[in-house]
């Protein structure tokens, strides 16, 4: 199967799959139907996972196993232009954005996350026109202050409010955030780190 990353959309298999999750409101709204998503943290074997229900204020932590996966789907996947183009959602300005981003080369993979990303691989409308985009950029390999400034400087003045995430291999880092100080708080499996590079293991 393939590695799962932070931001993955995956199905389970049914609703005995999910573990480990209290709030009470995952019980009447989500079933295997829907994707849960795959967050940071350890444990051992399990996948951590996350649970969004219809408001934003619904948001369940949970686990599950490998072997319970049967559909995976990347933020990578849902940037292709024709897919976004012939998307129910293409009149919701996040949409439109991120469109706009899928016109252009970029030296890396990038992605699109959050409710955006949710709606674009479900099809169910958890967007609107006031809604954020959130977006993921892999970067695997330390990335230039110049072209991570050709990415972002557009973008301040886009037709929503757009996030993106940096995605290093030690964790995930808000790219506007680190633009600006230098330093940035690196979301890592293990907690968050303040770090002034996350591409490098500070001791």
């Amino acid at each position: 199967m393939t590695t799962l990353r932070p931001h993955d959309l995956i199905w389970l298999t049914n609703r005995e799959a999910l573990a480990g999750v209290d709030e009470p409101w995952v019980a009447t709204v989500w079933h295997p139907g829907l994707p849960v998503v795959v967050r940071r943290d350890v444990d051992g074997e399990r996948i951590p996972v996350g649970v969004r229900g219809i408001r934003r204020d619904q948001r369940a932590a949970g686990w599950t196993d490998a072997t319970q996966v049967v559909r995976v789907v990347s933020p990578e996947q849902l940037v292709e232009s024709n897919d976004l183009l012939r998307s129910p959602f293409i009149s919701q300005p996040p949409v439109q954005v991120a469109f706009q981003l899928a016109q252009q080369a970029w030296p890396w993979v990038w992605g699109i996350t959050g409710s955006s990303g949710y709606a674009l691989a479900t099809g169910i409308p958890v967007i609107h026109a006031s809604s954020d985009l959130d977006l993921l950029i892999r970067a695997p390999q330390p990335l230039s202050r110049e072209l991570l400034l050709r990415w972002q400087t557009p973008l301040t003045d886009a037709l929503c409010r757009v996030d993106t995430q940096v995605d290093t291999p030690l964790g995930g880092f808000a790219l506007n955030e680190w633009l600006r100080d230098g330093r940035v708080l690196l979301k890592t499996s293990r907690g968050p780190r303040l770090v002034s590079d996350p591409w490098h293991r500070e001791e």
